[in-house]
């Protein structure tokens, strides 16, 4: 693949060198570097001369905000300040939650404040190059995924600040008696498949034929062993209503202050935090649940006239009804598919390995089960699905104890690998998909899902810093559920609480009957199922003031359930809370009509129109329209700043070594030259496979200097460097490769057969009654109550069955089960039995 220079714009890259001497620096380019006499990890703009001009711009970040009930109103603050010679433009990509309402953007020059305007993308971003060519201050806000903001700030001279609030509205997640509040800090390293298409932004991936915006959303890493060299604090104010319980955060140490039953003022214990993981408070509140509540709001007179209609907006929040004491058991089909690319190498994978081993205990029986794991392929383990046995338990444990992490994240083989087969089934078949979500295709990914009814997805985010927007929207589209499981988290406690949502929806075929009340695009569309302890949240438009009842319909545990709720829709008008919160669900709900095209920049002409139009009436940021903010006066002249690119952190629990490859492959100097990083996983290759591109040290063109380990740094104007050999073919194997490591003790003749047909649990009883062991949980007679999975249940077999000492209780023809009390002493003929599948303990 060719790398495409970008083109006659000048760029910085705020990157610290381990080695300076071994970097080579153009003269006709600044860079950014380790200054000598600053202490490690500091970072400084190098000049054109080399010498040492100042240091990156964004200084600090600062969150503010207020809670009350589940909604948030955040503001956040980024400092930027120019110590260097010349005039810069700062660049920085960063994150926010992805249902987050970005509705206000201002800046400050001194003592003076700009309010940004809302504008489309195109709109914005014209009059932001215009501001910055005639020399004002100014600063552009660009949405490029749901999670992921560039905030562009031009013509900061030297010596001068300049401050950007943005301020948006976000819900909070309630589950089980808690609310939790999340902040994310740093946009992970995202891998990025296809072919090389050039470069429109600073990013260290060139953008793709896959991902036509890579360089937006990939901003440049800080080398191992540095930082950034900005910092973050937060600060809560909590208003929850009723009496708080405990708070407490398991991502960070904080300070709390009480000021009130129901009311604690929250902040970071460490003042200059460093911004590489999610910030994580969660909350209890008094009572065993939140009750129904639904809240309304007329319009104002200038929300009526954006719209073109009077009326207002509500928001109804469902709490589950009680969970009935008979679940589910149905057998189901579970699919494991774990993420064993770079980005999870370390702590990462030994998590998500310690949540499928204890999922695996939890399966029930009459469960099938089966592992894919995917990197830069596809490995599936079974070629369908199977009993947990002891021996397929044997096997799938080591296959995960043989995985440490390394390659690119080709996530799309593995969804449909995974999720294809449903298309074709007559039962459920449940994905647990376990991963970092790096992945550059997201938007492709969700649009993938979609597409396989059949299917249920439970996505579990592994990791300090993970891509909630992808973990969350999988598990919306496949009509499941999802969790984040942080590296301080419990894995057994995760994987019980899989099983309950899987095994138990308190209420399905949910539907609401309005009863005439005058509601409208009503969100979301299809009700999802409810889970136990999370309520539901439902927003729409109203057309008049009205009071009434609505219904819930359902089935809970196969029975009908129906729930009558009092409504009032409101007259009169306050605030533009509840507008602005239907707004952005149906901005999702839109973008969910073409995932594939919103990831190829070809999305329906009439969803991007209504899409832009929503942005424009409600003052929010999307895909479409962006915040642009310009200072009247003209504060500088002499042409263009300089343009520097802010990096970020690499997540906390991330291994550079996953990422980059191995210590040696990460600065290479041979005879005076210096070797620069092309990133190997455009094009199918691997995180942890960037190759090594020799720079064309002969051309006197501008470039980018590279740290250890700092991705890509192509050359600027000059010639374009070879590119970098392809990684192995990526392909879709159909098995597992045979296990790492002989097993020692392999099991043989009958022992073999009674691992390939008894579970865990059935096998230790026997293992137990042959050492004649007083405590084994046998009945006085020797025998054990048992169900047999059956490939027929003629009564040839049942006969075969009862004149080997089997007392048989029940027969479930349909499910082609028995059920019934075996002596131990004759599992071996039992297994022997070319009939039986599967023989495990009876569900209790």
């Amino acid at each position: 693949m060719q790398r495409h220079p970008l083109g006659p714009v000048s760029v910085v890259v705020c990157l610290s060198l381990v080695i300076l001497s071994a970097v080579v620096l153009w003269p006709s380019q600044p860079a950014v570097s380790a200054a000598a006499d600053e202490t490690a990890g500091s970072l400084a703009i190098i000049g054109k001369d080399g010498s040492v001009n100042g240091a990156c711009p964004l200084r600090h970040t600062e969150v503010r905000a207020a809670v009350n009930g589940f909604l948030a109103r955040v503001s956040v603050t980024q400092t930027f300040g120019n110590p260097a010679f010349q005039k810069i433009e700062a660049v920085y990509a960063f994150p926010l939650p992805d249902n987050a309402a970005v509705d206000d953007m201002t800046i400050q020059i001194g003592s003076r404040t700009v309010r940004g305007v809302i504008r489309k993308r195109e709109e914005a971003r014209a009059i932001y190059e215009q501001a910055k060519q005639t020399g004002h201050v100014a600063a552009l806000l660009d949405q490029e995924r749901p999670n992921i903001f560039t905030q562009s700030v031009a013509n900061i001279l030297p010596g001068e600040e300049v401050t950007v609030t943005i301020s948006y509205l976000q819900t909070l997640e309630y589950d089980n008696g808690a609310y939790q509040f999340v902040f994310p800090m740093v946009v992970g390293p995202g891998y990025i498949p296809g072919e090389a298409i050039g470069k429109q932004a600073g990013g260290w991936a060139p953008d793709t034929d896959k991902v036509p915006d890579a360089s937006k959303i990939t901003p440049q890493l800080t080398p191992q062993g540095t930082r950034a060299g900005h910092d973050i604090s937060i600060e809560l104010a909590i208003d929850a209503g009723v009496p708080l319980l405990q708070l407490n955060s398991t991502s960070h140490a904080i300070d709390v202050e009480r000021s009130g039953a129901s009311s604690a003022t929250v902040k970071l214990k460490n003042l200059a935090e460093i911004p590489n993981k999610d910030f994580i408070l969660k909350y209890g509140v008094a009572g065993e649940q939140i009750s129904d509540a639904v809240l309304s709001q007329a319009d104002s007179q200038a929300v009526s006239r954006s719209k073109g209609a009077a009326g207002g907006h509500f928001t109804l929040i469902l709490q589950p009804p009680a969970q009935l004491p008979e679940s589910d058991i149905t057998p189901k089909e579970l699919v494991f598919v774990l993420d064993t690319s770079g980005s999870m190498m370390g702590f990462p994978i030994e998590k998500a390995k310690e949540l499928i081993n204890r999922a695996l205990d939890e399966l029930y029986p009459g469960d099938t089960f089966n592992l894919i794991t995917f990197s830069g392929d596809t490995r599936i383990l079974f070629p369908e699905p199977v009993y947990p046995t002891a021996e397929n338990i044997r096997k799938t444990r080591a296959v995960l104890n043989a995985q440490h992490g390394g390659g690119g994240t080709e996530m799309m083989k593995a969804i449909r690998a995974a999720l294809a087969p449903s298309d074709s089934q007559d039962h459920l078949r449940v994905v647990c998909f376990l991963t970092d979500g790096y992945v550059g295709n997201d938007l492709e990914i969700i649009g993938e899902v979609q597409k396989h009814p059949n299917a249920r997805v439970f996505a579990y985010g592994v990791g300090n810093s993970v891509n909630r927007f992808l973990i969350e929207s999988m598990a919306k589209a496949g009509r499941g559920d999802s969790e984040v499981v942080t590296l301080n988290d419990k894995a057994d406690a995760a994987a019980h609480r899989l099983y309950q949502r899987l095994r138990a929806p308190v209420l399905t075929d949910v539907s609401i009957d309005w009863r005439g009340l005058p509601v409208a695009d009503v969100l979301p569309g299809k009700l999802p199922d409810l889970f136990t302890g999370k309520p539901l949240v439902v927003t729409g438009r109203y057309t008049a003031a009205a009071t009434g009842s609505i219904v819930i319909h359902g089935k809970r545990a196969g029975e009908d359930f129906e729930r009558e709720i009092p409504i009032h829709l409101n007259s009169s008008a306050t605030n533009s809370i509840l507008s602005t919160f239907w707004a952005r669900r149906k901005i999702d709900d839109l973008m969910s009509q073409d995932w594939a095209g919103l990831q190829t920049g070809s999305i329906k002409p009439e969803v991007q129109k209504e899409i832009t139009q929503l942005g424009l009436s409600y003052k929010l940021m999307t895909q479409f329209t962006s915040f642009v903010a310009v200072e009247e006066r003209v504060v500088t002249t002499n042409g263009k700043p300089t343009r520097v690119e802010v990096p970020v952190e690499m997540p906390e629990g991330v291994s550079y070594e996953g990422i980059f490859g191995n210590e040696d492959d990460k600065l290479a100097a041979t005879n005076g030259r210096s070797f620069l990083y092309s990133a190997g996983a455009i094009g199918g290759a691997n995180h942890g496979a960037f190759k090594k591109v020799l720079p064309q040290v002969a051309t006197p063109a501008a470039g980018i200097a590279s740290g250890s380990g700092g991705g890509i740094a192509p050359s600027i104007g000059g010639p374009i460097p070879a590119p970098p050999p392809h990684a192995a073919t990526v392909t879709t194997k159909l098995q597992m490769q045979p296990e790492p490591s002989p097993m020692l003790n392999a099991p043989t003749n009958d022992r073999a057969l009674l691992e390939s047909k008894l579970s865990p649990a059935v096998l230790e009883r026997f293992d137990c009654w042959k050492k004649q062991a007083s405590e084994c949980k046998l009945a006085p007679d020797g025998t054990a109550d048992v169900q047999l999975f059956l490939t027929e249940n003629s009564a040839v077999v049942i006969d075969q069955l009862k004149a080997l000492g089997l007392q048989i209780s029940q027969i479930r023809k349909k499910e082609r089960l028995v059920i019934a009390r075996a002596p131990i002493d004759k599992l071996t003929d039992v297994a022997n039995l070319q009939q039986i599948k599967f023989v495990s303990e009876p569900r209790r």
